[in-house]
């Protein structure tokens, strides 16, 4: 039973790989076996051996160079279709019938040739898995009860403590529990600035550690691990065609079967019905036959759509399938999530305002973050951990306190040197019937109305018994503003779609209108929908995809799952390690980099015009080389050429994709 598990288990990415270089291989050699027969039998023709001698060597040539093609034309004629292969074979012995076996094998080398220098090409659109495959070692320094032991990277368990010095690449995934460094993410993220690490950050398989020594606890097993989703992620989008491509699938075998339907007609009237010689009325359907088969049409969407991959991968940008890359050109609205997604999703300190006429002489902005950090020490509350942050970032000394009191979702009060101290929102003071002063309510109504979170600090004046403690000590002390900061790429990432010709830009949040309307001008968002429940986004994705087109839905991945579905393509972003956001969305973008969108789109379209422009070529090139073999005599090694090389031509063209 175990036996027969293992027999069907499918390969791996890497014996995918080793399998596809090794054909490579042989295809080489069998074509440069081809080349060697065909010289050798034009020579012995010409120093006079003997046609045994020329008939051996010409049905080797034959042999080699059609062993391959032999192949897929007849595992093509077992699925019932016609292929460009069995067109070739056709025309091979067809050329042979009427003792033309030179041309037959020069065809058969040309051919070959052409599949070799198309697999090469193509497999360089591969090379995205084979240098992700490299970056990740083979082995790992395990540290255990003291001791450190080598270990294989496809043994390490989840819990065990890997060490990693300077300069290593990170074998697996794993959480920081010893040291700090810089790490080079751009394998997984494409983020060209290695990422200060510290204890308790996360680090991925395939990275690189800078100048630190690190001790990592495994998070994920070796094929759970990031690096292992992207490398299947991108050889199965390398599987999935595009619509064009399975058009042009389809539409060769019914095209294969009329060119072989148009040669036999070519064949049989102009020597049967009109009278003309038997073998020029055959070479000429013979040169009709090959100059007809669509080589370079099929191969015009693959070549590109595979380089345009292999592009988005490098730069961390993950397409499901070519059918994605394709939908993806059409995209006429970009809808965004707002938390998270044009926010950066973590509270900051925005505003600090003192108030000059009803706080104490030199109390300064710092003596007031001091005070609301140490309000809120005991919060878990984001806003709470922002005001601790920035008294963090000023380095300000807390004050101690006591008697903490907390009142949800209003505020809190303690007491510090002898006075009680009051943070909160207006709504706490004003239940309480306190006056706020008036220059503070003009701050707190300009901040809220930029979609801010205003906390009001407050020192009463009734003093606790302490001596030494003056009443103007006390009063209202001012404000902090708080808000979700829209990052930095934001404003510039939409003006680049509406440069690509976006015609709408959205933005779709469950926060109040007054928070998003700010946001909205801030990063020049055409219009938002504010106040929305997941089901509601669904509805106004629909909505903008019946009045415009295309909608891109642009969101986290993790609590934007039934948008991401909905929408005619998902866009999950800073999706490295997260595994529903790999699941859900149709194009995954590893870092949290708004650019990488226009990107994404960009590249999209680029590639469906050089899919057109190759369709529009090779088919060009078909029709030109149809009407010179019919009208014009086209010997059948310049039809050979002139297939076979705009065949490569069109490979070439696509390839360009791989740059930037």
């Amino acid at each position: 039973m175990n036996a027969e598990t293992e027999n069907h288990t499918p390969p791996t990415a890497i014996e995918r790989l080793f399998s596809a270089v090794e054909h490579l291989k042989s295809e080489i050699a069998l074509t440069v076996l081809c080349l060697v027969f065909t010289i050798t039998s034009l020579v012995s023709e010409r120093v006079g051996f003997g046609t045994p001698l020329i008939l051996v060597l010409n049905i080797f040539s034959y042999i080699v160079g059609g062993w391959y093609g032999v192949q897929k034309a007849y595992e093509s004629l077992r699925e019932g279709k016609f292929n460009v292969d069995l067109l070739m074979i056709i025309s091979a012995l067809g050329a042979a019938t009427i003792n033309q076996w030179h041309e037959g094998a020069t065809l058969l080398f040309l051919f070959s040739l052409s599949n070799v220098l198309q697999e090469y090409a193509i497999d360089r659109s591969r090379n995205a898995i084979k240098a992700l495959l490299k970056l990740r070692p083979n082995e790992a320094m395990v540290l255990h009860d003291g001791k450190e032991s080598c270990v294989a990277v496809n043994d390490l368990q989840v819990n065990d403590h890997v060490i990693i010095r300077p300069g290593e690449n990170i074998p697996i995934d794993g959480i920081i529990v010893i040291g700090s460094s810089a790490v080079d993410q751009a394998s997984i993220t494409g983020e060209s600035v290695p990422v200060e690490k510290n204890v308790g950050d996360v680090v991925f398989a395939g990275t690189m550690n800078g100048s630190g020594s690190l001790e990592v606890n495994v998070t994920k097993l070796a094929n759970d691990s990031t690096l292992s989703r992207i490398i299947k992620l991108v050889e199965s989008a390398q599987h999935q065609r595009a619509r064009t491509q399975r058009f042009l699938d389809t539409f060769e075998s019914y095209y294969a079967v009329s060119v072989v339907l148009g040669t036999i007609v070519l064949i049989l009237v102009p020597w049967l019905v009109l009278g003309n010689p038997f073998t020029l009325t055959f070479y000429k359907a013979m040169v009709v036959l090959v100059v007809a088969s669509p080589c370079a049409l099929i191969i015009s969407t693959p070549a590109s759509i595979l380089s345009a991959i292999a592009n988005g991968a490098r730069r961390g940008i993950l397409y499901k399938g070519g059918a994605y890359m394709e939908k993806m050109s059409e995209v006429k609205v970009v809808a965004f999530d707002k938390t998270g997604t044009l926010t950066q999703g973590k509270m900051h300190v925005t505003n600090v305002y003192v108030s000059k006429q009803n706080s104490p002489n030199n109390f300064s902005e710092n003596d007031l973050v001091a005070l609301a950090a140490s309000l809120e020490s005991r919060s878990e509350h984001p806003i709470a951990k922002a005001v601790a942050a920035e008294a963090k970032n000023r380095n300000v000394e807390l004050p101690a306190m006591t008697h903490f009191a907390s009142l949800p979702g209003r505020g809190v009060h303690a007491k510090a040197d002898g006075f009680l101290n009051w943070l909160g929102g207006y709504r706490m003071f004003e239940e309480h019937g306190e006056v706020i002063p008036n220059d503070i309510l003009v701050e707190k109504d300009k901040y809220e109305s930029e979609g801010k979170t205003v906390l009001i600090i407050h020192r009463e004046l009734g003093r606790t018994g302490d001596t030494g403690i003056h009443e103007e000590e006390g009063g209202w002390l001012g404000c902090v503003a708080v808000a979700d900061v829209v990052r930095t790429d934001a404003r510039h990432a939409i003006e680049q779609l509406k440069e690509l010709g976006v015609v709408r830009t959205v933005m779709l949040t469950g926060d109040n209108a007054k928070v998003a309307q700010s946001i909205a001008k801030e990063t020049g968002i055409d219009e938002f929908y504010a106040d929305l429940l997941p089901e509601q986004k669904v509805s106004v994705l629909r909505m903008l995809e019946k009045k415009y087109g295309a909608v891109a839905m642009v969101g986290d991945g993790v609590n934007d799952a039934p948008a991401l579905a909905t929408a005619s393509i998902g866009i999950a972003m800073g999706a490295a390690g997260t595994d529903v956001a790999m699941e859900t969305a149709d194009v995954v973008l590893m870092a949290d980099k708004l650019s990488n969108i226009p990107y994404a789109i960009g590249l999209s379209r680029r590639a469906k015009r050089i899919v057109w422009q190759n369709i529009i070529f090779s088919m060009s090139v078909i029709v030109v080389l149809v009407i010179s073999a019919l009208g014009l005599s086209l010997p059948l090694p310049l039809g050979v050429v002139g297939h076979e090389g705009s065949t490569l031509i069109v490979v070439a063209n696509g390839l360009r994709l791989l740059r930037k």
